[in-house]
């Protein structure tokens, strides 16, 4: 393995390593789940009861926000219920799901750079 992917391979282990110890008593955490998590922490009121159209909210909030320091999406305000709105800046790439997964997880581990 190449060191620049041991260094990140390491980066994201500790991240979910982290995040799951925290949320699911150790048991591994997946992509989905993370992005589920950012998702109620942007949105900000804590965890509660959520329908199937707001986990689905959830999980858009948390991308555009990751991908928010891509200069993919752009923050705009909150509505009156409180949900974070954001403005597609650029398209997205035509990427593999490899890659797709990749830059989701960078985005991640950027995102907690600086909380875990």
């Amino acid at each position: 393995m190449a060191p620049e992917n041991q260094e990140f391979s390491s980066k994201w282990n500790n991240v979910v390593n982290k995040l799951s110890q925290q949320f699911a008593d150790g048991e591994r955490l997946d992509i989905e789940s993370i992005m589920y998590l950012i998702g109620i922490q942007e949105l900000g009121k804590g965890y509660q009861e959520f329908t199937k159209d707001d986990k689905v909210n959830l999980m858009h909030i948390a991308i555009c926000c990751i991908l928010e320091p891509f200069g993919y999406y752009k923050y705009e305000a909150r509505d009156e219920e409180g949900w974070p709105h954001y403005k597609l800046i650029k398209d997205l790439p035509n990427l593999s799901p490899t890659a797709q997964t990749k830059l989701m997880q960078e985005a991640i581990i950027l995102y907690f750079n600086n909380t875990l």
